[in-house]
């Protein structure tokens, strides 16, 4: 899958060192896969959620922080929507930003 706006990545991981392997393995997978519907994705991620047919949230870091993204399986595009605290997750829930 080809990973679009990878910059907001390296961006967090910057501020948030902790996040930065976690991260950077889930670039490795990604980038290797050529997925084409939810089920492929949880087979390498089992705690990924899926928020209707294209956003899919992953736990970074333990649960520690989020990656919001949009996947376009018929495209293998993934692009990058959020990178936030647990806690930033939550208020982006609550004022239905997501």
């Amino acid at each position: 899958m080809h990973i679009i706006t990878r910059t907001r990545l390296t961006s967090f991981w910057r501020k948030h060192a902790d996040a930065a392997e976690s991260l950077r393995e889930w670039i490795r997978v990604m980038r290797r896969k050529r997925y084409t519907e939810h089920l492929e994705v949880q087979r390498d991620f089992p705690s990924a959620d899926f928020l209707g047919p294209r956003k899919a949230v992953f736990n970074i870091s333990r649960n520690r922080y989020r990656l919001v993204v949009d996947m376009r399986y018929d495209l293998g595009r993934i692009y990058i929507r959020h990178v936030v605290t647990h806690a930033e997750y939550d208020r982006l829930i609550k004022k239905k930003l997501l």
